[in-house]
């Protein structure tokens, strides 16, 4: 009788847990229609072969580069570990993660988020944050981004900061309960649409140029944990033109940069050279490029991969040649499908566009 009582509440107690996970799993945000870029940092597990290029950074990196380009090119695979206004030390601990599933040839890091010296926002934290595995890197992470008002156990426990979503409930939070559509190809966002790049206000001065403490240790850290592991280390500034990058910003990356002999490209002064035309190849005005302006910065950068720092051509490996042939149909795909609603549309209907 004792024995089966046990077995009764043991359970229940299954029954309930299963309920709250399930519920938790519900309630989570699916980061499916309007701000995509949440799922991409869980899209990362589901890679089936190595990659000998790590991109890590904000959306600087995530919407510039073209992966598939890389690989149709130069036969170099590579994939874009970024999220939305990625902090430096969020860069730091998702490379750390990474380095647990692979070791590449070289890891690129956008410089952009130097400029934050301090946690910024719960949004931005939860979409790098909620879609990372449990790892002693994402339990670092997470300590290192909350806000004053954020509680640990809110991300171990995900159900008790979305517990009153419920009015904010769609279709999608039922249709992706358990599987998600892939919203990226190796980590890139796709943009076909165009929006000429505007005037942007003249960027205001500001009390103190120089990037902070916080930021410095963690590329410091960035660093050492490349050259540990044998990493190429390279930075970059891709060509966004908004938010602004000061001149005091960039003399003390390259000082940086020449102080450890680290290479340093910053595409704000290499458009022409790369072919980028602000009139065609931006979505939104100049702050990321589209389709068209991503292709040209992987072919470019994809030829200083190969010619400058020897990143392998993989195109005769025919295990990795075929998990990349299905990442091209994906990605041609996504661009067939893009140019399908902007012809019915008139805009991108999947990115749910205010035009709704």
């Amino acid at each position: 009788m004792k024995k089966r009582s046990i077995s009764v509440f043991l359970g229940l107690g299954l029954v309930v847990l299963g309920s709250l996970w399930l519920l938790q799993r519900l309630l989570m945000p699916k980061y499916m229609g309007d701000i995509v870029e949440g799922a991409l940092i869980s899209e990362y597990y589901k890679e089936t072969t190595d990659h000998d290029v790590i991109f890590v950074g904000d959306c600087e990196v995530y919407e510039n580069f073209s992966p598939i380009t890389m690989w149709e090119d130069y036969g170099i695979t590579s994939y874009i570990r970024g999220s939305a206004q990625q902090l430096i030390w969020q860069s730091y601990y998702l490379l750390e993660e990474t380095l647990e599933y692979e070791k590449p040839e070289a890891v690129v890091f956008n410089v952009l988020s130097m400029k934050y010296d301090t946690p910024q926002k719960e949004a931005y934290n939860r979409m790098t944050l909620d879609g990372m595995k449990w790892s002693k890197s994402k339990v670092d992470d997470i300590r290192a981004s909350m806000m004053e008002d954020e509680e640990f156990a809110d991300y171990v426990f995900p159900i008790l900061r979305y517990h009153s979503r419920w009015q904010e409930l769609t279709s999608d939070d039922f249709k992706y309960l358990f599987t998600r559509r892939p919203v990226s190809q190796s980590g890139y966002y796709m943009r076909i649409d165009v929006k000429p790049a505007q005037t942007f206000p003249k960027p205001k001065k500001l009390a103190n140029y120089e990037f902070g403490e916080n930021s410095w240790k963690y590329l410091e850290k960035m660093r050492k944990l490349c050259e540990e592991k044998g990493i190429q280390l390279i930075l970059v500034k891709a060509p966004s033109l908004y938010p602004a990058w000061y001149d005091e910003w960039e003399d003390q990356i390259e000082e940086y940069a020449k102080t450890y002999k680290l290479p340093y490209y910053n595409f704000l002064e290499l458009t022409d050279e790369v072919g980028i035309d602000f009139t065609k190849d931006t979505y939104d005005g100049g702050l990321h490029l589209n389709l068209s302006g991503a292709e040209k910065m992987g072919a470019y950068f994809g030829k200083i991969l190969r010619e400058e720092f020897q990143v392998p051509d993989r195109r005769n490996d025919e295990k990795i040649a075929s998990v990349w042939a299905e990442k091209c149909a994906a990605y041609y795909d996504m661009e067939k499908r893009q140019q399908e609603e902007l012809d019915t549309y008139g805009y991108l209907k999947m990115f749910n566009s205010d035009k709704e």
